[in-house]
């Protein structure tokens, strides 16, 4: 069972790495163009919502009733670790290059990152690849979207 709980912190972890970041990131570039809050964002969300996440599933493993307390601790500790590094990835282009250059680069990242894990995950159930990874990117393109625009507004209302 510790597979399982790997696949469901790993899964679980990665897919709300990538959406939160990346929402987070584009909201806070939009609004302020600034290096050093967007990389405290990316920080915040790899510390805060790596916890929250894992909190979550602890209690959501919890609730179901059919987990021991091993594979419950399990999934904490397997979602907080893969949001953890996932968030933490999204720093490397935001130092290394412009700002600008390294927003561009963590979206495709970001599709990278979802992109294969939905295909891996479909092809091991049997589902169209394809279909999920669809899915998949139009969440996250949604989320680029509409962040983005949310940030520009409160840009707009209250200038820095």
């Amino acid at each position: 069972m510790a597979k399982s709980s790997f696949k469901v912190g790993l899964g679980f972890g990665l897919a709300s790495g990538v959406i939160t970041t990346l929402g987070l990131m584009i909201g806070l570039y939009s609004s302020t163009f600034s290096r050093s809050i967007v990389l405290a964002g990316i920080l915040t969300i790899a510390i805060a919502d790596a916890c929250s996440d894992a909190l979550g599933m602890h209690f959501a493993e919890e609730i179901e009733g059919v987990h021991t307390t091993k594979e419950i601790w399990l999934s904490t500790i397997f979602t907080f670790i893969s949001k953890f590094f996932v968030a933490l990835s999204f720093l490397v282009p935001i130092l290394i290059f412009p700002l600008k250059s390294g927003i561009i680069l963590n979206i495709i990242w970001g599709f990278l990152l979802l992109g294969m894990f939905s295909f891996i995950v479909a092809k091991r159930q049997k589902n169209n690849p394809y279909k999920a990874v669809l899915e998949h990117f139009s969440i996250m393109i949604a989320v680029i979207v509409i962040t983005f625009y949310v940030g520009s507004f409160v840009e707009k209302i209250f200038p820095a």
